[in-house]
């Protein structure tokens, strides 16, 4: 096989849970006085950690009591209104399976923070499936830098280039480049056509039912 460990992203690419985030962000920020257009934030702020999306919308002057003040108001918005996406996206199950029957060691490498990654894997029971999970706390470095990519497939035991990333935004996909992997969009949140002619993406993809794990796996 050229792939030897599958690394996800989680938000939009486990579960399709984009929209509840963007719609959390909105009312925190109008909370505090600030109102966005939801497609503009999107391009600005994806793959930021959270303290950076503060800073970019509401000042680089905010101090660190209020950026915990307005992330927890944030997340606390989020979590109350996930109950309406408690499925992974489809496909994802099957997926996950097929590779523990191929011995594929598996890791998420998530920009979120660790609360939201723990309330995710806990409430979909996704926890057992994978080896290790990267946050925003365990980097210095958001997406498009490849540093949550590498240090995943450091801790997995495997080359950069042995590595295969699903991801659902621009941002994830250039880290993986920059890492040295190849990846799979899963098309949540972004059109297929914005990562045509990318060589390092196989394939792009509306969930995870369209993907076939052992093809996929010979390509490349």
């Amino acid at each position: 096989m050229k792939y030897n460990a599958l690394i996800f992203d989680m938000d939009g690419t486990l579960v399709h849970n984009m929209p509840i985030h963007n719609q959390a962000w909105q009312d925190t920020l109008a909370e505090a006085g600030v109102r966005i257009d939801k497609d503009e934030f999107n391009r600005a702020t994806t793959g930021k950690k959270t303290h950076e999306i503060l800073r970019l919308m509401l000042g680089p002057q905010l101090s660190d009591s209020d950026i915990a003040y307005w992330g927890e108001r944030k997340e606390a918005l989020y979590r109350e209104r996930f109950a309406c996406c408690r499925e992974p996206l489809p496909g994802l199950l099957h997926l996950l399976e097929q590779a523990h029957s191929l011995g594929l060691p598996m890791a998420v490498a998530s920009a979120a923070p660790p609360e939201n990654i723990s309330f995710i894997l806990d409430e979909l029971d996704l926890r057992r499936h994978f080896e290790t999970v990267i946050g925003a706390h365990n980097v210095q470095n958001g997406k498009p830098d490849p540093e949550i990519f590498l240090k995943a497939a450091q801790t997995l035991g495997v080359e950069p280039a042995q590595c295969l990333v699903f991801e659902d935004a621009l941002t994830g996909i250039e880290a993986a480049r920059r890492a040295g992997m190849d990846a799979v969009m899963i098309c949540t949140t972004i059109e297929a056509h914005e990562v045509a002619g990318q060589a390092h993406v196989l394939q792009a993809v509306p969930d995870f039912t369209h993907i076939d794990l052992p093809a996929l796996l010979g390509q490349g």
